[in-house]
C-alpha cells in the first residue's frame, strides 16, 4: 500500500478501529479481571522478590508504575525515529507482537521463579502501551477532524465489545471446568488473550500504509529521531490550547487511569462479597457491568461533543467522576463527624455488592466517554499542517504515563499511611478537581501565545 494516506477512506477508518477490538482483551484479562485474581489467590500475600520482602498487592504496583515511567523515558525517542523514517506502522505491530506473546508466556506463571514471571507481566504491558501510541497518532492522518470524536468513539466501542466477548469465552471456560482444574483454564484464558490480540491485529495491519525502511544501526536516525522531538516540543509551547488542554489531562489522567488499574483491588478489599466463587463472580459480574455500559457512555459522549463542543463534554464528564469518586469514599456521616465532633458509626455509601454495581455501571458510563473524547479531543488540537502525529502523541502519551506512575503512588502510599483504599479513592477527587479546574482555562479557538 502506498504510503499516502488518502483522509477518510472506509476500509483503512474501519481497519484502524478495529485494533481496538483486538488489543482491548489485555487491560480487561491481564489489567483489570482474571488476572489480578488469579495473582491474588496463586502468590502469597507476602512474596520475597530480588531478596527483598514485599506485600504482593503493592510489589504488583509498584512494578506497573515503573514499567510506566520507563515508557516514558523511552517513547518519545522511538516516536521522533518513527516520524522521521515515516514508518508508525512497523514499530505499532512490533509492540503489539511483543505484548501478545507475552501475554501468552503468562501462562506459565511461577511463585518459585517470581522474577523472570513478574518480568513477563511487565513486558506485555511494555507492549499494549507502547503500540497505542503509534495506533493513536494514526487518527488525524486517517480521518477529517470533523470524525475524529465519532471514529475515537467507535475504536472504543469496538474495543469493549471485543474485551467482553472474550472475557466472556474465559469464563465460562474457568467457571465450567471442575474446580481442581481451574487454575490450568485460567492460564488458558492467558494464552487465549495473546492469541485474540495477536490474530485479530493483522486485519488492523492489513490496511494500515506501510512506512519506509528503519536502520536502527544508523546513528543519524537516533540524532534525527531527537530532533524531531525537540521541534514537536518547541511547536507544542507555541501552541496555546494544546498545551493546556495536555496540562488538564496530565491532572486528571492520574486518577482515571489509576482508578482503572485499581478497581479490582479495591472491590477485593472494601467490598462484603461473601466467600470462594461467588466473590470472585461478583468482581468478574462488576467489570462486565463497567465494560458494556462503557459503549453506549462513548457514544453518548462524542454525541455530546457534537453538539456542545468537547471541552464542554470534557467538563461534564469530569464533574461525574469528582461525584463518583466522593461517592465510592465515604458517607457524608463521615464529614458530620468531624464538623460535629460526634462519633456516629460509619456507614459507607458503597459497601454491599449492589452498591458496587451501581457505582460499577456509572464509572462505565464516564470511563468510555473521557478515554474516546480526550484522544480525539487532542487530535483536533494538533496544527493541521504537521506530519509529525507520532511525535505529538508520544506527549499526549507522556502526560498519561506520567499521570498513572504519580496517581498510583499516591494510591498506595495513602493506602500505606492511613491503612484504608477508601481514603486512596477520595483523594482522586483532588486530581479530577484540578484537571476540571484547568480545562477551564482551555480557549476553545487557538490564540496567540501570550501568556
Amino acid at each position: 500500500m502506498s504510503n499516502n494516506i488518502e483522509k477518510g477512506n472506509k476500509k483503512v477508518i474501519n481497519a484502524w478501529a478495529f485494533y481496538d477490538w483486538a488489543n482491548s482483551v489485555y487491560p480487561l484479562v491481564i489489567t483489570t479481571a482474571i488476572f489480578p485474581i488469579f495473582y491474588e489467590s496463586y502468590v502469597d500475600e507476602s512474596v520475597l522478590f530480588f531478596g527483598h520482602q514485599w506485600i504482593s498487592t503493592a510489589l504488583i504496583t509498584v512494578l506497573s508504575a515503573t514499567y510506566f515511567l520507563l515508557l516514558v523515558l523511552t517513547i518519545p525517542f522511538l516516536t521522533g525515529i518513527a516520524d522521521n523514517a515515516g514508518n508508525k506502522k512497523s514499530f505499532m505491530r512490533f509492540f503489539c507482537y511483543l505484548g501478545s506473546s507475552s501475554c501468552i508466556l503468562l501462562a506459565f506463571f511461577n511463585n518459585k521463579h517470581l522474577e523472570l514471571s513478574l518480568l513477563i507481566y511487565i513486558i506485555a504491558g511494555i507492549g499494549f502501551w507502547s503500540s497505542l501510541v503509534f495506533y493513536n497518532a494514526f487518527l488525524p492522518e486517517i480521518a477529517h477532524e470533523k470524525d475524529h470524536d465519532r471514529l475515537s468513539a467507535r475504536g472504543f466501542s469496538m474495543g469493549y465489545v471485543g474485551s467482553v466477548i472474550l472475557l466472556l469465552i474465559c469464563l465460562t471456560l474457568i467457571f465450567t471446568s471442575p474446580e481442581d482444574s481451574r487454575s490450568l483454564y485460567t492460564r488458558l484464558c492467558f494464552v487465549l488473550t495473546g492469541l485474540w490480540w495477536f490474530g485479530f491485529s493483522h486485519v488492523t495491519f492489513k490496511q494500515l500504509p506501510n512506512g519506509g525502511a528503519i536502520k536502527l544501526n544508523d546513528k543519524s536516525t537516533y540524532k534525527q529521531g531527537f530532533k524531531e522531538i525537540v521541534k514537536v516540543w518547541g511547536e507544542v509551547r507555541k501552541t496555546v490550547r494544546l498545551k493546556r488542554f495536555i496540562f488538564s489531562f496530565f491532572v486528571y489522567s492520574m486518577a482515571v487511569q489509576t482508578v482503572m488499574l485499581v478497581a479490582v483491588y479495591f472491590g477485593t478489599k472494601e467490598i462484603n462479597w461473601g466467600e470462594g466463587a461467588d466473590a470472585k463472580m461478583g468482581l468478574i459480574i462488576s467489570v462486565l457491568l463497567i465494560q458494556l455500559i462503557a459503549i453506549p457512555g462513548a457514544i453518548l459522549l462524542s454525541k455530546l461533543s457534537e453538539k456542545k463542543g468537547n471541552l464542554f463534554a470534557l467538563k461534564v464528564v469530569l464533574f461525574l467522576w469528582v461525584v463518583l469518586c466522593f461517592c465510592a469514599g465515604y458517607q457524608p456521616v463521615e464529614y458530620l463527624n468531624f464538623i460535629l465532633g460526634e462519633k456516629m458509626s460509619p456507614n459507607y455509601i458503597v459497601s454491599e455488592p449492589f452498591d458496587f454495581y451501581c457505582i460499577a455501571g456509572f464509572v462505565g458510563l464516564v470511563m468510555g466517554g473521557v478515554q474516546s473524547l480526550s484522544r480525539s479531543t487532542f487530535s483536533k488540537f494538533i496544527p493541521s499542517n504537521t506530519k509529525d502525529t507520532s511525535s505529538y502523541f508520544s506527549f499526549y502519551d507522556i502526560s498519561e504515563k506520567l499521570g498513572i506512575v504519580i496517581g498510583m503512588l499516591a494510591y498506595g502510599f495513602i493506602e500505606q499511611l492511613t491503612g484504608s483504599a477508601r481514603n486512596s479513592i477520595v483523594a482522586l477527587v483532588v486530581f479530577f478537581a484540578v484537571g476540571l479546574i484547568l480545562m477551564f482555562f482551555v480557549p476553545k479557538e487557538e490564540k496567540s501565545n501570550n501568556l
